[in-house]
């Protein structure tokens, strides 16, 4: 009985403990909220670039756009697909630091090894664009995630239309 008795004091103590400083997280929460840089960790997110840095991932996904889709069963761009490519090879092009890992995916019809098949054919068909439109070869890569990593999720065209993609990944490196 008493190291029961022990045992809870203990658990209790470090409980009670373990939360003494209520404002641990404003000061990182007021600088955000100050537009200052400085940012928990000792990271300066300043100099990691931002939506309004051309030069920065967060620009390529979000002016210039990461995605593609595709219609159903289909591994053909379409024109607003080839226009949005057009960016990302302009991108890639100027911002020569970066590789790009291409992702293919298929909504959840049909089987496992069939969306495999077709994400494959997605992320092949983008990287094809993109080195026709002037983007080394040796700096772009596919992977196929078929079915396995739906952005929505529901059993419904409006969701089937969001999974029938395929997303640019970008990331600083030197090609091989």
């Amino acid at each position: 009985m008493t190291h029961l008795f022990k045992a809870a004091s203990l658990i209790a103590l470090l409980g009670v403990t373990a939360c003494t400083n209520a404002d641990r997280f404003d000061d990182q929460n007021a600088a955000l909220g100050d537009g200052n840089p400085a940012v928990g960790n000792g990271i300066d997110q300043t100099s990691l670039g931002g939506a309004n840095d051309p030069t920065s991932p967060a620009f390529f996904s979000q002016t210039i756009g990461d995605r593609v889709l595709f219609e159903v069963d289909q591994s053909t761009l379409t024109a607003a697909g080839q226009d949005t490519l057009r960016g990302q090879a302009g991108w890639l092009q100027t911002n020569s630091d970066y590789l790009a890992v291409i992702e293919g995916h298929a909504d959840e019809q049909g089987t496992r090894e069939y969306n495999l098949a077709l994400g494959a054919r997605r992320a092949n068909a983008v990287r094809e664009f993109l080195i026709a439109n002037g983007v080394s070869a040796n700096r772009i890569r596919t992977v196929s995630y078929g079915k396995e990593r739906p952005l929505a999720v529901c059993s419904d065209e409006s969701c089937y239309a969001q999974n029938r993609r395929a997303v640019t990944i970008i990331s600083i490196g030197a090609s091989s």
